[in-house]
């Protein structure tokens, strides 16, 4: 049973865009990969802080829903703030 992922696209991209979505409980992330365009995207928070720390969430191919549409992925890297609790930014590959 793969684990299925919520995210929004994101129009804005930079620096000043990314403080702004974690200053409103979301995370940047991007999708990749597959030959296809990628994708800039964000998540809540709070639902991938605590899918981060599961081992099943690293492993499995995860059924990510962007706008509607599902694409299978896989985490690919993620950052976290040094000693805040705090994930800055995740990387998905498309399968």
């Amino acid at each position: 049973m793969a684990i299925e992922v919520i995210a929004t696209k994101r129009v804005l991209e930079g620096t000043g865009a990314s403080r702004r979505l974690r200053r409103a409980g979301q995370t940047p992330a991007v999708v990749y990969g597959a030959g296809k365009e990628a994708v800039s995207i964000s998540l809540d928070h709070n639902t991938m802080y605590y899918a981060l720390k599961t081992e099943a969430f690293h492993n499995e191919v995860l059924d990510l829903v962007i706008d509607g549409q599902k694409e299978q992925v896989k985490v690919a890297a993620f950052q976290n703030h040094p000693f805040k609790q705090l994930v800055l930014h995740i990387d998905f590959a498309r399968v």
